[in-house]
C-alpha cells in the first residue's frame, strides 16, 4: 500500500510539474523579447550589439566544429581546467558586477522608494500609513536602518552594494548545496550561476525580491545537511540553526519565499513512504535533528516577533494591514497583476474587518463575472504574464528609477544606463540575451523528468508552488518568479546531464527515422 501511494504522489507531482513547466518553455520561447531588429511589440528593439554577439557566437561554434585547434582550446578550457575556468568566469562576473552598480545606482521609486524615505522620515503621516498598510515592509526597513547605523550612511550607492553582496551569498549557498548532493555538478553549477549573475540588473533595486535569496539558499542548505546521514551529529545540528535562521528570516522579509519548506516536507512524507530497510540509528538522528530544526524556528519565530511589536523606530498601525483576501482578489482582475484601484480601497477603508469584507465580495464578484471557462483561460494567460519574461519584469511595470527614464548618452556610465532604463536605446538587447539565456535555463530543466531525487523532486514542488502561489495571488509579471531563484538555479545544475540525454536520444531517433 505504501508503495503505491508513493507511487501515485510521485506520478502526480511529476506530471503536474511537466504541465506546467512545458507551458512556461513555450511562453518563454514564444516571447516578443525575442525578436530581433525593430520590436512593435516591446517598442525596445535589438541593436548591432545583439548582431555582433550572435555573429560572434556563430563564428565560434563554426570554429568549433571546423577547427581542431579550437576544439583542443576548448577542452583544454571547459575540460581539461574545466574547474579553473568556472571559477574564472564566476571571478569575472562578480567583477563585472561590482562594476555595474558603482557606475549605475540610481534612487528607485515603488515599495524600495518607501523603505528608503523612512530612513529619514518616519514623522510623517504618509509613511506611516505605508508602513501601517504594508507591515511586511517594516522588517525590511529595520535592517536598512541597522545597516545605516552600522555604516554611517544611507545613499543609494551602499544599499546597491548590499544587494549585490546579498545575491552573490546566495549563489554562493547554493553552490555549496549542490556540492553536497552531487559534488560532480559543482563546475556547471558555477557556470549556469555565472551567467545568471551576469543578467541580473535587479542586484540595482534594494527590495524584498533579492534580499530574501540568499535566506531562502540558507535554509534550502540547512535542509540538506540536517538529512544527509554522512555527516555527524553536531554538523546536522548546524544544519538545523541554518535552516530555521533562513526560514524564519524568509518568512519576516517575504512570507511566499517560505514555499521551498512547504515543498520539503512534502515531499519528505511522501519518500518516508517508499518501502526500504531502515538503519534505525540513523532514524532517530534524523527525528532528533528535526525536532531540533522545530523548537529553533519556534524561537526565532517568537524572537522576531517581539522584536517587530517591540520597535519603536517607527510609530505604525498594524490593525491597517492589507488583509491577504486583497491579494487574492487582486490577483483576479485585470492580468491578474497590481490594480491601483484596489490598492487606494485598501487606504480608505477604516479597519481590517471592512477591508476583508470588501475584498471578498469583489473576489466573488469576479469569479462569478470569469465563470469557469473563463477562469481557466484566464489563469492560462496569467501564467504566461508571470514566467513568460527572462528579464523578470525588468522596467515592466514602469519607470521606477527616479531619475529621467532616458539616460544621458556619452561616457561608460551612460552605456550601461542604455541597457537598464525604460527608454534606453539597448533596452532591447538586455532583453533578447536576457530571453536567450531564460529559454535554455529553462530547457535544462524541462526534459530531465527521469531524474526522480528527494531532493530534485522537492525543488520541483517548490517551482510548483511558486508557480501556483502567483496564480492565486498578485502576480501578472515574472518578478515575482525571482525569491523562487535558488530552486530554478540548483534544479537547472542537477538536472541538465537528464535534459542533454534526452536530446541526444531524441537527435539519434531522427537521424534514423527514414
Amino acid at each position: 500500500m505504501r508503495k503505491r501511494l508513493f507511487r501515485i504522489g510521485n506520478w502526480a507531482l511529476i506530471a503536474l510539474f511537466n504541465g506546467l513547466f512545458f507551458l512556461t518553455l513555450f511562453d518563454a520561447v514564444t516571447s516578443p523579447n525575442l525578436i530581433l531588429g525593430d520590436n512593435k511589440v516591446t517598442g525596445a528593439g535589438t541593436t548591432m550589439w545583439t548582431t555582433g554577439c550572435l555573429i560572434a557566437a556563430a563564428a565560434i561554434l563554426i570554429s568549433w566544429q571546423t577547427s581542431w585547434r579550437v576544439k583542443r582550446l576548448m577542452k583544454w578550457l571547459f575540460k581539461t581546467h574545466a574547474l579553473a575556468t568556472a571559477t574564472v568566469l564566476l571571478a569575472l562576473t562578480v567583477g563585472w558586477q561590482l562594476v555595474f552598480v558603482l557606475a549605475v545606482h540610481p534612487p528607485i521609486g515603488f515599495d524600495a522608494g518607501a523603505i528608503h524615505q523612512a530612513l529619514h522620515d518616519t514623522t510623517s503621516a504618509e509613511i506611516r500609513a505605508y508602513f501601517s498598510l504594508n507591515y511586511n515592509n517594516l522588517p525590511m526597513l529595520l535592517a536598512e536602518v541597522q545597516l545605516a547605523k552600522w555604516f554611517g550612511t544611507t545613499s543609494w550607492l551602499f544599499f546597491d552594494l548590499v544587494t549585490l553582496v546579498l545575491v552573490d551569498l546566495s549563489a554562493l549557498l547554493n553552490l555549496i548545496c549542490i556540492v553536497l548532493v552531487e559534488p560532480r555538478k559543482l563546475v556547471a553549477g558555477m557556470n549556469i550561476h555565472a551567467v545568471w549573475l551576469l543578467l541580473f540588473p535587479t542586484i540595482i533595486v534594494p527590495y524584498t525580491d533579492a534580499w530574501v535569496l540568499p535566506l531562502v539558499s540558507l535554509y534550502l542548505l540547512g535542509a540538506v545537511v540536517m538529512v544527509k546521514p554522512r555527516l555527524n551529529l553536531g554538523w546536522r545540528a548546524l544544519g538545523a540553526l541554518l535552516f530555521s535562521v533562513g526560514l524564519v528570516g524568509a518568512y519576516r522579509l517575504k512570507p511566499s519565499a517560505i514555499v521551498a519548506m512547504v515543498a520539503l516536507v512534502i515531499v519528505g512524507g511522501l519518500f518516508a513512504l517508499r518501502p526500504r530497510r531502515l538503519a534505525w540509528p540513523s532514524v532517530g538522528q534524523t527525528a532528533l535533528v528535526l525536532l531540533l530544526a522545530a523548537g529553533l524556528t519556534a524561537g526565532c519565530y517568537a524572537a522576531t516577533a517581539q522584536l517587530l511589536k517591540r520597535q519603536t523606530y517607527i510609530q505604525v498601525d498594524q490593525s491597517r494591514e492589507i488583509p491577504a483576501i486583497h491579494f487574492i482578489s487582486m490577483g483576479v482582475s485585470g492580468d491578474g497583476g497590481y490594480n491601483a484601484k484596489d490598492a487606494l480601497k485598501m487606504a480608505e477603508l477604516p479597519n481590517k474587518q471592512a477591508r476583508v469584507a470588501y475584498s471578498k465580495r469583489v473576489l466573488i464578484q469576479r469569479l462569478k463575472r470569469r465563470g469557469a471557462w473563463g477562469y481557466a483561460r484566464f489563469l492560462v494567460a496569467k501564467h504566461r504574464n508571470n514566467t513568460a519574461d527572462g528579464t523578470f519584469a525588468w522596467v515592466k511595470e514602469g519607470h521606477f528609477i527616479n531619475e529621467n527614464p532616458i539616460p544621458k548618452r556619452g561616457g561608460f556610465s551612460g552605456w550601461l544606463r542604455s541597457f537598464v532604463y525604460l527608454y534606453g536605446t539597448r533596452l532591447g538587447d538586455l532583453r533578447f540575451m536576457s530571453q536567450v539565456w531564460w529559454v535554455v535555463w529553462l530547457a535544462l530543466i524541462a526534459f530531465a523528468w527521469r531524474d526522480q531525487r528527494t531532493f530534485v523532486q522537492a525543488l520541483r514542488l517548490t517551482i510548483i508552488g511558486g508557480f501556483s502561489y502567483l496564480l492565486i495571488f498578485e502576480g501578472g509579471r515574472s518578478r515575482y518568479l525571482i525569491q523562487f531563484l535558488p530552486a530554478f538555479l540548483m534544479l537547472a545544475t542537477l538536472v541538465y546531464q537528464e535534459s542533454f540525454n534526452w536530446f541526444y536520444r531524441a537527435h539519434r531517433w531522427f537521424t534514423k527515422a527514414p
